[in-house]
């Protein structure tokens, strides 16, 4: 029996999260939520990924708050994905997507790329799995 090796040509988004400064708070949550394996898998995935500054931002203690509190961490954690891989420009094109939550999440391109109140600082940036634009604020259902 032949054993098949899959290689993969990019990192995958955890991969990329991982491996790059300024994601720790990020990488920690998504390790707390029990949803590495999924943002592992092949995806596609658009990722609006807060970085560390981003979730500094939050109250004092939200953090911790929610890593003990791991459903409601996956819930908004989902609400940072989308299924499918979307360009900066595409989105823009769409103007609100649906994330893995289940929740709309709206976006604007009038004045620089917008998701929901949160601007984007780097975008289209390619994983093996997906894409992944980064954030200045975290965002939330409602």
């Amino acid at each position: 029996m032949k054993s098949v090796l899959i290689t993969r040509t990019m990192p995958t988004i955890v991969d990329i999260a991982v491996n790059t400064e300024g994601f720790s708070t990020l990488v920690a949550a998504v390790q707390a939520a029990g949803l590495v394996e999924a943002l592992q898998s092949p995806g596609p995935f658009t990722v609006f990924a807060p970085n560390d500054a981003a979730f500094a931002k939050l109250p004092p203690g939200t953090v911790q708050t929610l890593v003990q509190n791991p459903p409601q961490l996956g819930r908004i954690l989902k609400f940072h994905v989308v299924a499918g891989k979307y360009t900066q420009a595409e989105l823009i094109q769409l103007g609100q997507v649906e994330s893995l939550e289940g929740a709309p999440i709206p976006i604007d391109g009038t004045e620089g790329f917008e998701v929901k109140n949160a601007t984007v600082l780097a975008a289209d940036i390619e994983a093996d799995n997906g894409i992944i634009h980064v954030l200045d604020t975290v965002i939330l259902m409602g």
